[in-house]
């Protein structure tokens, strides 16, 4: 593909400033990052958080660049160059038309929310499975194509690696991908060139304050996901926003829609509802009444914001062609969701439970679900990250202790912050919260292993203990450095350590 085949097709959405030199000139790929460029490749001079791409086309030309696509004026530019009003947009553009447009030739979900998002993708992928589907996954936990799983690298990759992964689906046989969309990647972009057939909106509660200015930001980047589902796509299909309207900005979320919406909810009024619902160790039962039709709902996963997740998943399947039989019988092969109220098994009289809550939100969720289902305490260890949003450690401090007979304040990912002041931060939290629940112990450990280990020893029969703020990690950065560290195979080292005496 040469320069002027790339380009001429979206040069109504690049709004293209300048074109200078011979535009035949082939691309034989596309980055945005110098140390990537081979030769032949067109270079897209991005500014980026920290660093300018501007400043390094030159390093791009030496290495070989082809051609190149800048928002900046540029002097000293050899080869080819495009100027666009905002390469950031223009990247997703060129990725997918370099690609070969893969969104428009896959069924595309996108989940977004604060909490819930891995839960409903990993739904969905079993509901659509269940019927025949060929779905890839694109998320926190993994990048899953066909049989292949790829470690994830952020819950949205890049607009370019985002545009590659949806065409080696294609490339796969596949005919659907379920998405995480975060807000960091609708804020910078990242979703540019991909058009979505269903949007899910599960919640939005206080996270990620350390890159959104304030949450009325943080909620406007979930809301591009809906308000750039439109109609007037090159896809033909059907679309739909699936949202909870339990969430207080649900009904926001839905006026914003151009496309049908489905709702869904345990308590408000809405098309995809709850009844009777019943929860358990051992998994949740309730009755959905859908557009479908009343059926009987049946899942091995735990509590009542696992109740939320499944209506999701259920509203997507609905709008993808699923019976309400294809929905229960696949309902009934979704298993434990990696690192979400996981639960760890080696011989013990207590209950052990790793979860990803690293939000106030999700933290209050996940201890409450253990409240309703506790037999005797509830022990929960967790952490903040570092050089994150400061904002909601003593949030999380003040819910452990509402929620819990012994918490441990340990490190989560204390990066380039010292634990233990990370750690004083969710005490402050702690002690405001005991003013008014005495009966609460608590305990600061930095390190997580020796917190994990306490927790455990400090389990009696019938007690929960609650590992949170990790979940599916596998690994714990302290400093710039990347540890390996898994809380399940440390909690089940414990648990055998506890047990041999």
């Amino acid at each position: 593909m040469t320069l002027d085949q790339l380009i001429d097709p979206l040069k109504d959405r690049l709004q293209i400033l300048e074109r200078k030199g011979d535009l035949r000139v082939p691309i034989a790929d596309v980055t945005d990052d110098s140390r990537r460029v081979k030769p032949g490749a067109l270079f897209v001079a991005v500014k980026g958080e920290r660093v300018d791409g501007h400043e390094y086309v030159q390093a791009a030309i030496r290495s070989g660049a082809g051609a190149v696509v800048a928002q900046r004026e540029l002097t000293g530019c050899d080869v080819p160059l495009v100027r666009v009003k905002d390469s950031r947009l223009a990247l997703g553009w060129l990725g997918s038309r370099f690609h070969g447009d893969p969104s428009v030739r896959l069924r595309m979900i996108g989940v977004t929310g604060t909490n819930g998002k891995t839960t409903v993708t990993y739904v969905c992928k079993t509901l659509l499975q269940a019927v025949g589907r060929r779905v890839g996954v694109i998320g926190t936990v993994a990048y899953q194509i066909g049989t292949e799983t790829i470690p994830a690298s952020h819950t949205t990759p890049g607009a370019l690696d985002l545009q590659a992964l949806l065409a080696r689906m294609v490339g796969a046989g596949l005919d659907s991908a379920v998405m995480e969309v975060s807000s960091h990647a609708l804020a910078l972009d990242r979703t540019v060139g991909c058009e979505f057939d269903v949007a899910v909106f599960t919640n939005l509660t206080q996270d990620h304050l350390d890159f959104h200015k304030d949450m009325a930001d943080y909620f406007q980047a979930k809301l591009k996901l809906f308000t750039g589902l439109s109609v007037g796509g090159t896809k033909k299909t059907s679309k739909r926003a699936v949202v909870n309207v339990d969430d207080p900005r649900g009904e926001l979320v839905r006026a914003a829609c151009a496309v049908p919406v489905w709702t869904y909810s345990i308590r408000n009024r809405s098309d995809i509802r709850a009844e009777d619902v019943h929860l358990s160790l051992a998994g949740t039962t309730f009755t959905a009444a859908t557009p479908g039709g009343r059926f009987p709902v049946e899942s091995r996963l735990v509590g009542e914001h696992n109740v939320y997740n499944v209506l999701a998943a259920i509203g997507v399947a609905l709008e993808e062609g699923l019976s309400p039989d294809d929905i229960r019988q696949g309902l009934e092969q979704v298993r434990d969701i990696p690192g979400r109220f996981e639960r760890v098994e080696a011989g013990q009289e207590f209950t052990v439970v790793v979860d990803y809550a690293h939000t106030e939100d999700a933290l209050v969720r996940l201890l409450t679900t253990a409240q309703s289902l506790k037999a005797g305490r509830i022990i929960t260890v967790f952490g903040c990250g570092g050089d994150r949003d400061r904002g909601k450690r003593p949030k999380m401090g003040r819910a452990a202790v509402q929620y819990s007979d012994v918490v441990v304040l340990t490190s989560d990912n204390p990066r380039t912050e010292d634990p233990m002041a990370i750690l004083r931060e969710v005490e402050i939290g702690v002690r405001e919260a005991l003013s008014a629940k005495t009966a609460v112990r608590y305990d600061m450990i930095a390190d997580r292993r020796q917190a994990i280990e306490a927790a455990i020893r400090e389990a009696r029969p019938g007690d929960m203990v609650l590992i949170a703020g990790k979940g599916h990690e596998d690994y714990q950065i302290i400093g710039s450095t990347k540890f390996h560290f898994d809380d399940r195979e440390v909690a089940r080292e414990a648990i055998l350590k506890v047990r041999s005496g």
